[in-house]
C-alpha cells in the first residue's frame, strides 16, 4: 500500500538509520506552513499557597530574545498579561534542560530549591485568534509542576516587571498572555470566568 500521509518525522539531512537522505513521503524536510514549536513551561506553586501559581508580567526591555525566544515585537505584545516562566527549547536541548535553564535564567532559582515533576506533554494544533487566515500552528508543550518550599520568598529577576503567586481561580482568562491560560487549564487549574 502506498500512503499519502505526511508523518511528523523531520530530516533535512541524512538518516541516522540508513546514512542516506530520507525520501518523501515518510519524512519531511520542511516545517509545516503554520509553524511548529517545542516549549517547556513551569507551573510553580508554594507549599502554603497551592492554589497560587508563579506568574509574571514580563519586562519588554529585558533580553527576552535570549531568555525565551521572544523578539521585541512579541515582548511588547505579551508584556501586558500574566505569563508562566517558559521558553522554546534551544536546538538539541532536552525539555528537562530547558526547565532547569528557565529556573536559573528567568527566576534566579537553582534547581535544588524547586523539585520539578516529570513533564506532562500536551500537543495542540490551532489557528491563531489574532490571525484566523493563517494555517494551523502546531505546539508540543512540556509542562513541569514544581513546589517552592514554605517560607521561600518570591524570586526577583529583571526579566519581569511583576512576579508573584497569583490565585488563578480569581483571575479572568483575559489577563493571561500568549495563551498560557491553556497551559494552566491542561494541568487542572480553573479561571474565574471558566
Amino acid at each position: 500500500m502506498t500512503t499519502d500521509r505526511k508523518f511528523a518525522a523531520f530530516n533535512a539531512g541524512k538518516s541516522i538509520t540508513t546514512g542516506r537522505a530520507d525520501l518523501p513521503p515518510f519524512r519531511m524536510k520542511e516545517i509545516p506552513d503554520g509553524g511548529f514549536c517545542l516549549s517547556s513551561f513551569l507551573v510553580i506553586s508554594q507549599e502554603d499557597n497551592p492554589e497560587g501559581v508563579l506568574l509574571g508580567r514580563l519586562n519588554p526591555n529585558a533580553p527576552w530574545d535570549h531568555l525565551g525566544a521572544l523578539d521585541e515585537a512579541r515582548a511588547q505584545t505579551h508584556g501586558k498579561g500574566w505569563m508562566l516562566p517558559s521558553s522554546h527549547l534551544i536546538v538539541h536541548e532536552s525539555p528537562q534542560d530547558a526547565a532547569t535553564r528557565i529556573l536559573k535564567e528567568q527566576l534566579g532559582i537553582e534547581d535544588q530549591r524547586v523539585a520539578l515533576s516529570d513533564p506532562k506533554v500536551v500537543s495542540e494544533v490551532y489557528t491563531p485568534v489574532r490571525f484566523p487566515n493563517l494555517p494551523g500552528h502546531w505546539d508540543i508543550e512540556f509542562i513541569f509542576r514544581g513546589m517552592l518550599a514554605k517560607g521561600n520568598p518570591v524570586p526577583e529577576n529583571e526579566a519581569w516587571l511583576d512576579l508573584k503567586f497569583v490565585q488563578v481561580g480569581k483571575t479572568p482568562r483575559s489577563e493571561m498572555a500568549r495563551s498560557h491560560q491553556d497551559i494552566l487549564e491542561s494541568v487542572g487549574f480553573k479561571f474565574a470566568d471558566a
